[in-house]
């Protein structure tokens, strides 16, 4: 059972690292020439668009956004169902010789990072892939490192981050859970 220990971020906060993030995609690319974003499914797609509209009121330019599944690429996908359900990449745009930055809501052990950047690199070899996360909560598994954060969060492996997203979830914020059926097992453990 998930039990809500704090928000850590609300509406407000949430835009705020939006913004930092979309200004610091910026400086770091050096404008938006050969500039693409590509939302992981399915928390990563409204947050990619986001900054793309960030992007677009300080550039007047309206980056592409791409919208990528990583079912069929996850390492994990056996574990998870005998027919995963697939929901389709739509990427319109080439990303051979572009800069890709993927966007996702929490980089948590970087296996879901692994997965998109199998993914980019098939549909063609870009010339970069950068990442960006709303947060990072520690606990990697692989040498994966975001290129822009919005808050970085220290976690306990019996925590869990959930970001909800307005147009998913009717609601921005961030909040910090519990799994108490992990602490009881971890306690009662002999």
């Amino acid at each position: 059972m998930l039990v809500t220990k704090t928000v850590l971020m609300d509406e407000e906060s949430m835009a705020r690292s939006l913004k930092r993030i979309s200004h610091e995609i910026l400086e770091k690319n050096r404008g938006t020439q050969g500039l693409c974003l590509v939302g992981i499914k399915r928390r990563g797609v409204p947050i990619a668009e986001r900054i793309a509209d960030i992007i677009e009121s300080i550039e007047g330019v309206r980056l592409p956004v791409g919208k990528l599944d990583i079912t069929l690429y996850r390492d994990d996908i056996s574990e998870l169902s005998d027919m995963p359900d697939v929901n389709g990449t739509e990427i319109d745009f080439p990303v051979k010789g572009s800069r890709v930055v993927l966007v996702d809501d929490v980089i948590f052990t970087g296996r879901t990072a692994r997965a998109a950047m199998d993914a980019v690199i098939k549909l063609g070899r870009p010339d970069s892939v950068m990442l960006a996360v709303l947060v990072d909560r520690g606990h990697r598994e692989l040498p994966i490192k975001a290129d822009f954060v919005g808050k970085n969060v220290p976690t306990a492996r019996t925590e869990v981050i959930s970001v909800l997203i307005n147009e998913i979830d009717g609601a921005d914020r961030v909040e910090l859970r519990e799994n108490t059926s992990s602490v009881d097992y971890f306690l009662n453990k002999k």
